[in-house]
């Protein structure tokens, strides 16, 4: 992302784009998880509101917002991955 601004232009949006993608694809792949004490509706519940959350965080435009919300992705990832269900998907 470019430095010393603080709104995201197409081309911060457009860079991020496959960051974004992969993190959303690998956050419900791993609700997928059998290490994760969830049935069937419950993983369909966590899996809407994941993609909630990623719809919402779509329209932000502010360079350091989007970075946080990035790490905040990367951090549910590693929880997951870890069989533990992130605070905002629970």
């Amino acid at each position: 992302m470019a430095k010393g601004l603080i709104w995201a232009t197409a081309e911060d949006l457009a860079r991020n784009r496959g960051r974004v993608l992969s993190l959303y694809r690998q956050v419900l792949r791993n609700l997928n998880s059998p290490a994760l004490p969830l049935n069937l509706a419950a993983r369909l519940a966590k899996k809407a509101e994941a993609r909630a959350a990623f719809l919402l965080a779509s329209e932000e435009r502010s360079l350091h917002n989007i970075e946080d919300l990035m790490d905040v992705a990367e951090y549910s990832l590693s929880l997951l991955r870890k069989g533990e269900i992130p605070k905002y998907i629970q």
